[in-house]
Formats: C-alpha cells, sequence, structure tokens
C-alpha cells in the first residue's frame, strides 16, 4: 500500500487493486500537485462537507463512476447530483471490496455551499479509519483535540495518523501533538495547514513537538509505502 499527501487535506491511497482519494479538494488549491481531469479514483472518502473537503468530488465521481462515502446527509446530497454513495455515520463500520470503513468523531463543522450562495446542512463532521492489507489509516478529518482519540487509537492500533494542524479552523500545533500522544501512531503526517493566511504554520515545528513517533513532513506528491 503507497500513501501520498497532495496538499492540504488530501490523501490518495493505492493498495493493490484500487485507488482512493480522501477529501479530494484540487481545483483552486493552489497546494496540491494533482490535476483533477487526471485523477481516476475508484473510490473517494469524505470527512465532512465543507468545499475545501469535498473539492471535486461531484465531477470526479460523475467522470469515473466512482463509489463516494461519506456521513450520511453528505452522501444524499451528493446522491441527489447524481453521484453513486455509500452513506454511513459515527461509530459505523463497512467492509468493501477495497477495504474496512469506519467513521469516527470529529469535532468541527458540516455545510456545503452551492454556487447560489446556499448553505446545505451535510450532517456530522468525521474522521476515517481505513483497513486494508493488514494496515490502518487514520484520517482526522477537521477536528478540534478531543480526548477519545485514546480509545481510536487503543481500539485500532494505528499505522499512519493524517492530523490537522493549521490551527483557527482545527487543532493547531500543540494540540495536534498531544493528540499523536493519545492515538499513538506508529507515524504520523500533517495536513490542513498552509492553504489558507489563517491556517500558516511551520510543519516542522509540529515535528519538533512530537515525542517518540516518526513525523513525515509530505510535500504535495510525496508518500509513505505501508
Amino acid at each position: 500500500m503507497y500513501v501520498s499527501f497532495h496538499g492540504h487535506s488530501v490523501v490518495k491511497i493505492k493498495t493493490g487493486d484500487y485507488t482512493i482519494l480522501i477529501d479530494p479538494f484540487i481545483t483552486g488549491n493552489d497546494l496540491t500537485d494533482l490535476v483533477a481531469e487526471n485523477e481516476k479514483p475508484d473510490v473517494i472518502l469524505l470527512t465532512h462537507g465543507h468545499n475545501d473537503h469535498v473539492g471535486d468530488t461531484i465531477a470526479l465521481a460523475k467522470a469515473n463512476d466512482t463509489l463516494v462515502v461519506a456521513p450520511f446527509e453528505l452522501a444524499e446530497y451528493l446522491s441527489w447530483q447524481g453521484v453513486k454513495t455509500h452513506g454511513m455515520h459515527i461509530g459505523g463500520a463497512n467492509q468493501f471490496d477495497f477495504g474496512k470503513v469506519k467513521f469516527t468523531q470529529a469535532f468541527h463543522g458540516s455545510s456545503y455551499v452551492t454556487e447560489k450562495n446556499e448553505i446545505i446542512y451535510t450532517g456530522m463532521p468525521a474522521g476515517i479509519l481505513f483497513m486494508a492489507e493488514g494496515k490502518t489509516i487514520y484520517h482526522a478529518g477537521d477536528t478540534a483535540l478531543f480526548g477519545d482519540m485514546k480509545l481510536i487509537g487503543e481500539r485500532h492500533p494505528i499505522d499512519l495518523a493524517f492530523l490537522p494542524i493549521g490551527d483557527n479552523f482545527t487543532m493547531g500545533i500543540e494540540d495536534a501533538a498531544y493528540a499523536v500522544e493519545l492515538l499513538k501512531p506508529k507515524a504520523v503526517v500533517p495536513i490542513h495547514y498552509n492553504t489558507f493566511p489563517p491556517i500558516k504554520q511551520n510543519p516542522q515545528d509540529f515535528k519538533a513537538a512530537v515525542e517518540g513517533v516518526t513525523v513525515h513532513v509530505l510535500n504535495a506528491g510525496d508518500g509513505v509505502e505501508l
């Protein structure tokens, strides 16, 4: 399994048979190396409904007959746009052909802003546990620090965690470093920083704040073999 980072919160997972994209915010993301028209994901996993996470989901899913797995209300909204979806909710897990997905809690908001400036409520935000080929990946989505991260790590030993460090809208560096202590992953990648002025951070400060866990500070397009 190869797991790569593509700016903001975009993560690509390539297993032996499938390509999975998480939160594919490509168009309008100055920090990504991806070109939306070139991506052909088999599956898209979404943490919540904010536009900088849903991103190019609708266009990608329609072009590639991609399955979109998302929190229920967000999945329903996307299905109304002609997208093939599978709705889930926090605490629920499902075994798919491409791997097992479980949604965890996240403390944030979740809504989608349409071109008509309508705000569509898209349910609860979530984190994602993805399990395939004997490995477990945790994408925290957008979230504050919360104590049950300890429970998540105890119940699902994590090989690689993706944690936001941008502050303002999510955890900052200090809280994210404490989240690592709770989760106890084998390795961690900082995400959701430097895309917009309010979330400017130096990821090396996060790396310096984490003790006893490997921190991969990845440029867009870089990845980790699991």
